[in-house]
């Protein structure tokens, strides 16, 4: 029995009842005092939430710290730190603003102490979880009447909006949902038709950064007493997880969310020009690094939006970022209406899940999407063992540092060389998931599998995201601190052509890929002999965790 006189579950504390920063600062609630308990989930930290709900009498506020969830899968250590301590952060400004919050900690997954407050205080409040498993998870909740379940808030588009437009079968195809969502918004339109002409700007986003203008500093945040409380917690109790944990690169407390919001605004009016570069120089570039506060709901979508659309920033810039929030939304939906693709019929296969982490393996029943049958296991490459190759290092470095890099370094360089080395895109996606701060299930997995990869075939992407080292050269500076030449001994270009003539029987017909297969048939065998050799010699070496060095002589067949 607790100082509520709360019998609560096994191996399950209240915060505030632990002596520590987080404990000694926040209240015991008095239950008496609530008429209504309201559980908001991780990625729910906003008080928008509550005020979504209409209702009389006084709320309070429910919140769970899970160490089931944290080791259901080996999370990048930055990626607990930022959840868990914005999750603390958010329970004080909470109770700050005279909202009694009920913080648990525990060793279950969230049914369990969820099911026994429910006994105790009645009927819990929620709110629709964003990630499939978590609404997996609770639904035994909600058919037992424990949990009252209501829209969730935080999205910018009805799913009508998207039945409309796309509909629930595929081919799902962006164009057509951006322009629902413009029209049906208003947003960057006059008089029905889109400002500057078109829809999009896209073909204006894509120069390289040589140095100018310069980049923004992102900000560094100061560490307090809560911050410090968390990073001790991670390196004592998940040092065995991948990468490390500093907050002082991440924002947490409501007045860092605000500073994160006024770096964004400073990057943005060079975002749309630069939004396709890379460098070393500067791994986020024109990149507002908002991601991860949207998906934990502490900064809402709404909100962002209208700062970019009230800044005096470039159209391109402006439409260019509006695109990547719709993106967001319509990525959301795709997940949801196909039950994280479920519902498709396509080719599948079982796959290793763990992302390949220090032996971790996770057992599955299921079998994935795998459009192409890739079955290669994930090198260990993405977890930080040298390749050779610059461009995969220095991205995988960016990931191992921050868990972050921004969408061209994952689309273009971690994706396009998984893809290229037929690596099983389950293995792929799940590496992205525990890598990545902003990742989770509904907005990771069709990035992946979808796009970043081509599993789901033409269900989502019309081709494949593929490319050889002659974009990488070109839109970054990776190549000039990399062993191989771009143009002369760089594998990526022969792993492209090995790639499009393996998977020509899946191509066929397909009229985007006309062009490549054309150029493709029209190679000469020795150049076909050695594109298969290299795949062959990169996939060996890479699965054996060996850093790969071209000869003296640039002998692409004698790679060291």
């Amino acid at each position: 029995m607790d100082a509520l006189g709360l019998e609560l579950p096994p191996n399950t504390v209240l915060a505030s009842e632990r002596s520590g920063a987080f404990g000694q600062s926040l209240s015991t609630p008095r239950l008496g005092d609530v008429d209504r308990w309201v559980w908001l989930a991780y990625d729910q930290l906003n008080v928008a939430f509550l005020e979504a709900l209409e209702t009389e009498g006084r709320l309070g506020v429910v919140l769970i710290e899970s160490v089931a969830k944290a080791q259901r899968r080996p999370y990048h250590q930055q990626k607990l730190g930022v959840l868990l301590s914005n999750q603390r952060h958010f329970a004080l400004e909470l109770a700050a603003a005279g909202y009694p919050v009920l913080y648990l900690i525990g060793l279950s997954d969230y049914s369990e102490p969820l099911h026994h407050l429910s006994n105790v205080l009645g009927n819990l409040d929620a709110f629709a979880p964003a990630e499939r498993e978590l609404r997996l998870e609770v639904e035994p909740l909600v058919q037992e009447g424990c949990l009252t379940v209501h829209p969730h808030p935080g999205w910018l588009t009805p799913r009508e909006w998207f039945s409309q437009s796309v509909g629930h079968e595929p081919p799902f195809r962006m164009d057509a949902f951006y322009r629902k969502v413009r029209q049906s918004t208003g947003w960057l339109m006059e008089g029905g038709k889109p400002l500057g002409g078109k829809y999009s700007f896209d073909a204006e986003n894509r120069r390289p950064w040589k140095g100018e203008p310069s980049c923004p500093e992102p900000p560094v945040y100061g560490n307090d007493a809560i911050d410090e409380e968390v990073e001790a917690l991670i390196r004592t109790h998940f040092g065995n997880h991948p990468g490390s944990v500093d907050l002082t690169t991440q924002p947490t407390s409501a007045n860092a969310v605000d500073q994160a919001v006024q770096f964004a605004m400073v990057a943005l009016p060079n975002f749309g020009t630069f939004e396709d570069a890379m460098s070393e120089k500067s791994r986020g570039l024109f990149h507002s690094r908002l991601a991860t506060l949207l998906n934990l709901h502490r900064l809402m979508p709404a909100e962002l939006v209208r700062h970019i659309l009230g800044s005096n920033a470039p159209h391109n810039a402006v439409e260019g970022f509006l695109r990547q929030l719709i993106w967001r939304e319509y990525v959301h939906h795709i997940h949801d209406v196909t039950d994280g693709f479920r519902t498709l019929d396509i080719n599948r296969q079982a796959s290793t899940r763990g992302a390949r982490w220090r032996g971790v393996r996770q057992d599955d029943e299921e079998d994935h999407p795998n459009h192409l049958s890739q079955s290669t296991p994930l090198p260990q490459a993405y977890w930080g063992a040298t390749s050779g190759l610059r461009c995969l290092d220095a991205c995988v470095e960016s990931v191992m540092d921050e868990g972050w890099t921004h969408h061209i370094p994952r689309l273009m360089v971690l994706s396009n060389i998984a893809n290229l080395l037929d690596v099983d895109p389950r293995e792929l996606t799940d590496w992205f998931h525990v890598a990545f701060i902003d990742a989770y299930d509904w907005v990771v997995e069709p990035n992946v599998l979808g796009m970043g990869t081509f599993s789901l075939g033409t269900a989502m992407m019309t081709k494949p995201y593929v490319a050889g080292a002659a974009y990488i050269n070109k839109m970054s500076d990776h190549c000039g601190a990399c062993a191989f030449h771009p143009k002369k001994t760089c594998p990526i270009t022969r792993l492209y052509w090995a790639y499009l003539a393996r998977h020509a029987g899946s191509f066929a017909g397909n009229h985007r890929m006309a062009i490549a297969m054309k150029n493709v048939s029209r190679r000469a065998e020795e150049e076909k002999a050695l594109d298969k050799a290299a795949f062959e010699q990169v996939s060996a070496a890479l699965n054996a965790g060996r850093e790969m060095r071209p000869n003296e002589d640039g002998d692409l067949r004698n790679w060291s």
